[in-house]
């Protein structure tokens, strides 16, 4: 009768704990070892706990993790361990700007607009002059804030 039961609550937590994968849109994490993590003296409690890691859904780097048996704690289970790759990322600590009020800033207006005067407009008959134009007007305004930037250096205190 006692295994009975405790084969029922078995089920009903195992079933128990699907619906709340399925509610939660959860994955299993497969152990890369596949081994106990639970080590009792006593046979009968050998399945009562389930261990659970909650991880990176769909990542590559943190879909598995390790048992390691040799790290078995005082409380009879061992440590699921998992490796959290640390990439190194690139922060500016410099931005380009034209502060606003300043000479460089008139000086900028000035040459945008004496480029949009010389625009040649006179012959967009196709694709390829509108092309040229628009070019030639990306790189007036590419040497004009070349020309009048800034660069300073990115603070706490710096405004975006």
């Amino acid at each position: 009768m006692t295994s009975t039961y405790g084969i029922v609550n078995g089920i009903l937590l195992f079933l128990t704990i699907l619906l709340l994968v399925m509610i939660f849109n959860l994955d299993l994490s497969i152990s890369t070892n596949q081994v106990s993590t639970r080590y009792s003296n006593n046979m009968n409690d050998s399945n009562s706990v389930i261990d659970l890691m909650f991880l990176c859904n769909s990542s590559n780097e943190l879909n598995n993790h390790l048992i390691y048996l040799e790290w078995c704690l005082i409380l009879d289970h061992t440590s699921l361990i998992i490796t959290i790759p640390i990439v190194e990322e690139s922060v500016n600590s410099t931005k380009h700007s034209i502060i606003k009020n300043r000479k460089e800033e008139a000086s900028f207006i000035k040459d945008i607009t004496i480029s949009i005067r010389n625009l040649n407009m006179s012959n967009l008959s196709d694709i390829t002059s509108l092309d040229k134009a628009v070019n030639d007007f990306a790189n007036a305004v590419k040497s004009t804030w070349e020309k009048n930037l800034k660069i300073m250096n990115i603070t706490k205190y710096s405004k975006s």
